[in-house]
């Protein structure tokens, strides 16, 4: 598509405008009366003047176009009051393709109702003063069909801007869903190879003593086994300091479960770092004999919640009667 330099639209209108005042002036001595015609040039002059001049919005204002339509009324009335519509008025009827003109440039500024009605207004006056033969003779068919065309124009670029920024949008959330899946895939692959380093060590050694471990080797299998769904399940919640606390507080017999369901993603390194840095002293600090650390819901204030249980000493299995031992919400602001 090639693409029309707007001064260059505002220099033809410019001048197709211009040529109309020519004519106005030129048949100046064919009215009864020149003052009227006068009154209708300076009035033509501002109106389309103002409807040319270079604005941000294409749109044109409301009281523009009110005033636009005001104008192409006016016209015929002055104009018409001064001829007689028995003889050849020539180019003293220039006012017929000034408001063609007038309303087509109101049509190409999206003001398409009173570029529409300033043309029938048009056709009304000039069948009352001459006849119905007169719309083809007087040119106001023309100023119709020029104001069809702005119309057709104006709706088909309307549209294909309406297209052109739904499909920006598609495209823009493409590339966002394709960075999304990139960035999964990247994760997914960091995670595994830190799995794989995690797990190959103790994989290789039962694979040598074909399954028969000592005790410490099967505790030592258990801490990697949680160690390995940290990695799964914690995801945003494992700093170096997070792993090493949890770690600790595994070897003193507490058990450690990390939840990250998506809640601190959007959050700042650096408010994460802290978020996290207060995590890790939680669990450091705590006694509980169940730690359960939970990002909370996207949205709100708090960023991740920690609770400490310890199991009651009449049923250490019954969770209903555990005790709490620590709560913590860590809010996502300082």
């Amino acid at each position: 598509m090639i693409a029309v330099p707007r001064w260059l639209l505002l220099v033809l209108g410019a001048l197709f405008s211009v040529y109309h005042v020519v004519l106005g002036i030129y048949s100046i001595d064919v009215p009864a009366s020149p003052w009227p015609t006068v009154a209708a040039l300076l009035l033509y002059s501002v109106a389309t003047t103002l409807c040319l001049w270079p604005a941000k919005r294409v749109r044109m204002p409301d009281w523009l176009a009110a005033f636009a339509l005001a104008v192409s009324i006016v016209l015929p009335l002055l104009v018409t009051s001064q001829l007689d519509p028995a003889v050849e008025n020539g180019y003293a009827t220039w006012y017929v393709a000034a408001v063609g003109t007038l309303m087509t440039i109101t049509a190409a500024r999206r003001q398409l109702t009173a570029a529409w009605l300033g043309v029938i207004v048009l056709a009304v006056q000039s069948v009352v003063w001459a006849g119905p033969l007169s719309l083809g003779g007087l040119g106001v068919i023309g100023s119709i069909v020029w104001v069809a065309i702005a119309h057709m124009l104006t709706s088909a670029l309307t549209n294909a801007a309406r297209e052109t920024r739904r499909y920006a949008q598609a495209e823009r959330e493409a590339a966002a869903w394709q960075a999304a899946q990139d960035a999964h895939l990247f994760e997914g692959r960091m995670r595994l190879a830190h799995t794989n380093r995690l797990a190959a060590p103790m994989l290789r050694r039962i694979a040598d003593r074909n399954g028969a471990l000592t005790d410490a080797q099967r505790a030592e299998c258990r801490v990697l086994e949680a160690a390995i769904r940290d990695e799964i399940r914690g995801r945003m919640l494992l700093t170096d300091a997070v792993r090493v606390e949890v770690q600790r507080a595994r070897a003193r017999g507490i058990t450690v479960t990390l939840l990250d369901e998506g809640g601190i993603d959007d959050l700042d390194e650096a408010v994460r770092d802290r978020v996290l840095s207060r995590l890790a002293e939680a669990v450091a600090g705590s006694t509980a004999d169940r730690i359960i650390a939970r990002t909370a819901a996207e949205g709100s204030p708090v960023a991740v919640t920690v609770v400490g249980l310890r199991e009651s000493e009449r049923d250490a299995s019954d969770s209903d009667e555990a005790e709490v031992e620590l709560w913590l919400e860590i809010p996502r602001q300082p």
